[in-house]
């Protein structure tokens, strides 16, 4: 995948957590912050064929 440095707003790591059939991962802080993420907002994770996942906010209706 090739990757525009110039659009690149941020770059972390985070971990996943798995317990049972559940799969965690925290929102870095800057992230949550740039999306106007609130408690209980919904986020699209998409998954391209090449291996690239963006997450997006889903906007209510």
């Amino acid at each position: 995948m090739q990757l525009d440095l110039d659009k690149v707003l941020h770059i972390e790591e985070t971990t996943v957590t798995v317990s049972g059939y559940r799969h965690r991962t925290t929102i870095p802080s800057s992230v949550f912050e740039h999306l106007k993420l609130q408690n209980g907002d919904a986020i699209r994770w998409i998954l391209t064929r090449d291996g690239a996942v963006s997450v997006m906010k889903v906007e209510a209706d």
